[in-house]
């Protein structure tokens, strides 16, 4: 029997539960990794709440990010051994592959040997902000040296993510942030501007800092009505990129700015550059590369133990956090 996280029905963190589960052996194909770190997501917070683009059958299980041993592994598998320190690119359903557990197994296509230097903790924090961002910023958008990139959500594990990736090609982020509190640690997580949209005029800051030539690349998880001045403050031809939907108002279509500068908006999930084995392979040698010359950093913002599950779901709620939160197993 391994210890596995569920939930039985949806809601908020308290209805998550540490359940004695059995595991098969891992089948064909498969690696089964004896867990010793887990990343946590927003989206694993939607899926519990019933709000997430998947729908799993109910008791469920969760996570898509993970660090550990292997354990075992299935017929056919030949490029992992017990023992090697690996770590998982996010699984397209988390209710099928569900990292929160001690045991838990997935594709070995999924499966990456990371860096020695790495800890569990760290690898734990690496695949989805990295993909995320490096699937929309470079695959998709193209986003080049000395370009503006606007990242919104700026101190999410996501956004610090996307800022590390700007740098390391030589572009130019601004960060956009609620309030003022993070805006000096965005600066050192190297933001080259940061703007607070409660507290400034959003589109002014842009013209500002972009001048009348604009921006080309919004990268975005929020929606709502902060459309109307990212839009407005984009180049001809930009492309806005949205890749979540926080917001808890509705989100309007700026149909005229839309026309008028031929603007491309641009659904994106990490899913699309996962499933590419080309896509997710340029994606992989990137992010190694990054880790390894330092231009990464995966950003911590605070370790919960397993046992502490529930109380990490309400830290990742809580939008205080700065970077990503690690639950060691």
């Amino acid at each position: 029997m391994t210890r596995v996280v569920r939930f039985h029905q949806t809601g908020g963190p308290e209805v998550l539960r540490i359940e004695d589960v059995a595991i098969a052996p891992p089948a064909r194909g498969e690696v089964q990794i004896r867990i010793k770190a887990l990343g946590l997501n927003r989206a694993e917070a939607l899926m519990r709440t019933g709000t997430y683009v998947e729908t799993p059958p109910l008791p469920s299980g969760l996570g898509l990010e993970a660090a550990g041993l292997v354990e075992a592994v299935g017929e056919g598998v030949r490029d992992f051994a017990p023992d090697d320190a690996v770590s998982i690119v996010p699984p397209v359903s988390m209710a099928r592959w569900p990292a929160y557990a001690e045991l838990a197994t997935f594709p070995a296509e999924l499966v990456v040997k990371h860096p020695p230097a790495l800890g569990f903790e760290t690898a734990a924090a690496v695949w989805m902000q990295y993909l995320t961002a490096y699937g929309a910023l470079i695959d998709v958008a193209k986003l080049t040296r000395g370009e503006f990139v606007v990242i919104t959500a700026a101190s999410s594990s996501v956004g610090l993510a996307a800022i590390q990736i700007a740098n390391r090609i030589g572009a130019i982020p601004i960060a956009v942030t609620r309030t003022s509190v993070k805006k000096q640690a965005l600066r050192d997580a190297g933001a080259t501007h940061v703007i607070a949209s409660a507290e400034e005029d959003l589109l002014s800051r842009l013209e500002q800092i972009a001048g009348r030539d604009g921006v080309r690349i919004v990268f975005d998880p929020v929606g709502g009505p902060v459309f109307v001045p990212l839009t407005s403050a984009m180049a001809h031809g930009g492309i806005l990129i949205e890749y979540g939907g926080l917001s808890s108002e509705p989100t309007p279509f700026p149909l005229f700015t839309v026309l008028s500068k031929s603007l491309i908006l641009r659904g994106y999930r990490v899913h699309e550059v996962v499933q590419d084995p080309m896509r997710l392979a340029a994606a992989k040698a990137f992010i190694l590369d990054g880790l390894a010359d330092g231009a990464l950093k995966p950003i911590i913002a605070r370790t919960f133990a397993f046992d502490e599950i529930v109380e990490a779901h309400r830290y990742l709620e809580s939008n205080t956090q700065f970077g990503k939160i690690v639950v060691t197993v």
